[in-house]
């Protein structure tokens, strides 16, 4: 069989060197973040027509925005403004240097503008207020209470907590702590996850083995044990001993997400762009970067976005039970808020059972630290779950 020959005069092309590749490589490049940029305006669009999780997404624009203030407000972050009222102790139990507010029990009249009405008998108890602050939104003060001696005297100290500051700057250390403990879990869980579901065999017993050790314990249980253990190795500070909470944290999370990825790796690993990539040659580390993890990762949306609005409330439950979880009691955390709110309560409805005349609920302790909570857990759902619709290509087609 003759092979044909250029004619003469004919110009032919010469064939491709390994010097001529890198001249192509610029449009390549520039052809492969076009198509990055194409796939990312179809998942906007895709999230977009979600109406939910874009309302989700303001509102979590809106904590970031006071999480950014928060770091430039000039209220302390590890404690509280103690306030001294004028109609509580006598001025000589007054720290030097705190603040005075002008208080009077209630069925009296106001000595002055700028006075605060308080309950009787509970002097430390302020109402929300909206015109003291610039910004119309507090101070909403918050007070701490010591029951009434008998006879009916208070013997508080008069401290008034200012409530606006307390959850401006816990803005920033739950969030801090919440992010930081559900992505560590989730990170580790779905490398854990992802290895036992794609290896499977002694890999996927031992690590498996390893999560039900860990989910047979109780979540809060264990935190309480690591925390005590970490103090008793000598472990001391306000950053240390934050940094102790968040790993023990890290320590109960991580057994949920390792459980959720497995679930979705042994279904992975069985499809057919699996085979194809194992038949092509390509190693288990890059099958698990490139189609396991990727594939595998849609249901942790939801779980985490579970999770950040579960710490804080973890939080409060341990410092409700009467554990001190945080080497103040006056760090600014919303958990920690309410939990404290929550102490005085009892008290304060054994005194409104006693006396005749109307008497003050603090609800502002409790609502205003519960709506932050509310508000955030469920932004960072609604924009979890359009997220998992808008990336997840079985649901956007």
């Amino acid at each position: 069989m003759s092979v044909s020959q250029p004619l003469a005069g004919t110009p032919v092309s010469p064939e491709p060197t390994e010097e001529a590749a890198p001249k192509s490589a610029g449009p390549q490049e520039r052809g492969r973040w076009a198509a990055r940029f194409a796939d990312m305006k179809r998942t906007w669009y895709f999230f977009r027509r979600n109406t939910l999780a874009v309302i989700g997404l303001g509102i979590l624009l809106f904590f970031a925005a006071i999480f950014i203030y928060g770091y430039v407000y000039p209220a302390p972050s590890t404690s509280s403004i103690n306030y001294c009222a004028t109609d509580g102790p006598p001025p000589g139990l007054c720290a030097p240097g705190q603040p005075t507010v002008c208080t009077y029990p209630q069925g009296t009249s106001s000595p002055g503008p700028g006075c605060y009405v308080t309950p009787a008998d509970f002097n430390n108890f302020i109402a929300p207020t909206v015109s003291f602050h610039p910004l119309s939104l507090g101070p909403l003060p918050m007070g701490s209470l010591v029951s009434p001696a008998a006879g009916g005297t208070a013997v508080d100290q008069g401290h008034f907590f200012n409530l606006y500051d307390l959850l401006l700057k816990g803005t920033d250390w739950s969030i801090s702590i919440s992010v930081a403990i559900v992505f560590s879990g989730a990170l580790i869980g779905l490398v854990f996850g992802a290895m036992a579901g794609y290896f499977g065999g002694l890999i996927d017993e031992v690590l498996m083995r390893l999560t039900d050790v860990f989910l047979s314990i109780p979540g809060i249980l264990l935190i309480i044990v690591i925390v005590i253990a970490g103090r008793e190795a000598g472990i001391g500070g306000f950053t240390d001993d934050v940094t102790l909470v968040t790993a023990a944290f890290i320590v109960t999370w991580w057994p949920t997400y390792t459980r959720i990825v497995r679930s979705q790796s042994l279904v992975v690993r069985e499809q057919k762009y699996v085979e194809a990539a194992r038949a092509s040659g390509a190693s288990n580390s890059r099958i698990l970067r490139k189609h396991v993890i990727p594939n595998s990762v849609f249901p942790v949306f939801i779980q985490m976005s579970l999770d950040v609005g579960t710490v804080p409330l973890t939080l409060a439950a341990i410092a409700y039970l009467g554990f001190i979880i945080f080497p103040s009691q006056l760090i600014p955390e919303w958990g920690s808020i309410a939990a404290a709110a929550t102490e005085v309560i009892p008290s304060l409805f054994q005194y409104c059972a006693t006396v005749t005349s109307s008497c003050v609920i603090p609800w502002w302790q409790i609502l205003f630290p519960g709506i932050a909570l509310f508000l955030f857990a469920i932004s960072v759902n609604l924009l979890a779950d359009g997220l998992r619709d808008a990336l997840d290509p079985r649901l956007r087609r």
